[in-house]
């Protein structure tokens, strides 16, 4: 039988969440996705709280997916623990709150989701994802895993796919906020896109204000992301899995706008 996946891309403020309250059960049903994972680490346009995480599962997500600003609302740190559905990336410390990956019961049997945090230029006091992924997968008997690979460099996420290629079903990188043109599925059968893109406001450099992202490369006195305002969009992949073998079987980068 045939399993989809919705992956998508980072919700940015309040454009991204609205976009997402509105349309992505519409979405979910349209693409025929039996599962849906968001990752929300930007919702708050840096960070994102416990409310607007479960928002986001209220709009339609079965998961929801954080990144490198996982610590930058304190408030986060206790919903963790709590939230079965919300997940960290899988290499920090194991002292930190939460958890980095998740079994769901599905219809088409037993899904494995895991975060992982990318290393270049991101937080260097993570454990090496590589290895991370490894031990989980030793434990891990689930035939359907896919991973949400929140990195900056494209090769770090493309060296992460081809060394998972084979053993779990789906790989892709979020945090760039710039959809990909790469989806496709690896040789030994596992779908892959280096980005999904982004929820939130269309006409934004990666969903900050124009004018706030020039003027940071011009030099200006760092302050606060403003998030942009305007119309929003939805990106991501849809990710067919074959439930008997775990291998996917093709994929589809979508946009919504």
């Amino acid at each position: 039988m045939l399993f989809r996946v919705l992956a998508v891309g980072d919700v940015v403020g309040n454009p991204g969440l609205d976009y997402a309250a509105k349309y992505l059960k519409r979405i979910k049903k349209e693409l025929g996705a039996d599962f849906v994972v968001v990752n929300g680490e930007n919702a708050n346009v840096v960070g994102v709280t416990p409310k607007q995480c479960d928002s986001i599962l209220a709009a339609g997500a079965d998961a929801v997916t954080l990144g490198n600003h996982t610590w930058t609302r304190w408030e986060l740190q206790p919903y963790l623990d709590e939230s079965a559905r919300v997940l960290r990336p899988a290499n920090y410390a194991p002292q930190c709150p939460g958890r980095g990956y998740a079994s769901f019961r599905t219809p088409f049997g037993e899904l494995v989701v895991i975060n992982l945090l990318g290393k270049f230029t991101l937080d260097p006091n993570t454990d090496n994802p590589f290895l991370t992924v490894d031990s989980i997968l030793e434990r891990c008997e689930a035939r359907l895993v896919v991973v949400d690979f929140h990195g900056e460099a494209t090769s770090e996420k493309l060296a992460m796919a081809y060394y998972l290629d084979g053993r779990v079903s789906a790989v892709w990188g979020t945090h760039t906020h710039v959809q990909t043109s790469d989806a496709r599925v690896l040789p030994r059968g596992t779908g892959y896109i280096t980005d999904l893109g982004m929820t939130g406001p269309f006409e934004s450099v990666i969903g900050i204000k124009p004018e706030q992202s020039i003027g940071k490369f011009l030099g200006d006195v760092p302050r606060r992301y403003d998030c942009a305002a305007g119309p929003a969009k939805l990106e991501g992949a849809v990710f067919e899995l074959d439930t008997e073998t775990g291998a996917c079987l093709k994929v589809e980068a979508v946009r919504y706008r």
